[in-house]
């Protein structure tokens, strides 16, 4: 088992950066590094109200963690579905691209959102994400001991994360209202297949933690793969505990020419 990476405070460089990111995948092309990125976007003009220390903070800190690893894959993917795929299902990649950077904002949205969500709670509040940073720093998830102002201004990048990634309500609260949040069937296709081609086998795929990002366990998952099959992507075969799934498009970059044409 792979050991997981620390807690870090990552996400004080910029939370969800929606708008940010969809203009930095127009400027980004294969090949292009971290500096070369920051100087077009810097000469480009989209970005007037960002000074140029903070736009090569966003470029290093947020964007090439999340985006332009394993051979930028996930740059080059929704670099190709931006211009096509409506903004709710783009957020919800990058959700799961954010998540995998920061492990801090995925177990919080896998232990704390839905945990709320599933016991009928209407907000999450501060307090909420605060005490979930302190277990996390008393596990030993954090490489050291946060002072008191960094659990506090984590705590703040949490919540106000999930806002930008729709699961809760905007704006500058103690508590934020719970937004209804369900995966797209774009964001299934996609995860499914992306999880395949790194070589992780079918029934390993279903139990991914990546799904748990959108409250989906086993069984959610696999009806989320026959609604699949029925849109033509897989074909399911199913018995007890084994699934077998075959695969139907060769290549992430012909899944990507498939979820375009919708």
């Amino acid at each position: 088992m792979m050991e997981r990476a620390p807690y870090t405070t990552q996400l004080q460089a910029g939370l969800g950066l929606v708008n940010e990111t969809r203009a930095l995948l127009e400027l980004w092309s294969p090949g292009m590094s971290t500096s070369q990125l920051h100087d077009i976007a810097l000469k480009s003009g989209r970005f007037p109200e960002i000074t140029a220390r903070r736009l090569r903070n966003i470029v290093s800190e947020c964007f090439a963690p999340r985006y332009l690893t394993a051979d930028a894959e996930p740059a080059l993917h929704l670099k190709k579905l931006s211009a096509d795929l409506p903004a709710s299902e783009l957020i919800q990649l990058m959700l799961v691209f954010t998540s995998r950077a920061n492990p801090i904002l995925g177990d919080f949205i896998r232990d704390v959102y839905w945990a709320r969500y599933a016991g009928g709670y209407q907000e999450i509040s501060s307090e909420d994400a605060r005490a979930f940073v302190e277990r996390g720093i008393d596990d030993g998830k954090t490489s050291k001991r946060w002072s008191e102002s960094t659990i506090r201004r984590v705590s703040a990048y949490l919540t106000g994360c999930c806002a930008d990634y729709g699961l809760l309500e905007r704006g500058l609260r103690s508590s934020r209202r719970i937004l209804p949040f369900r995966i797209s069937p774009t964001t299934s296709a996609y995860l499914a297949y992306e999880l395949h081609f790194r070589g992780i086998g079918d029934n390993a795929v279903l139990n991914h933690d990546d799904w748990k990002l959108f409250g989906l366990e086993r069984d959610d998952v696999l009806e989320e793969m026959k609604r699949l099959s029925l849109k033509g992507l897989v074909i399911i075969q199913s018995a007890g505990d084994v699934v077998r799934i075959s695969w139907k498009q060769r290549d992430m970059e012909e899944l990507c020419d498939v979820l375009i044409k919708g």
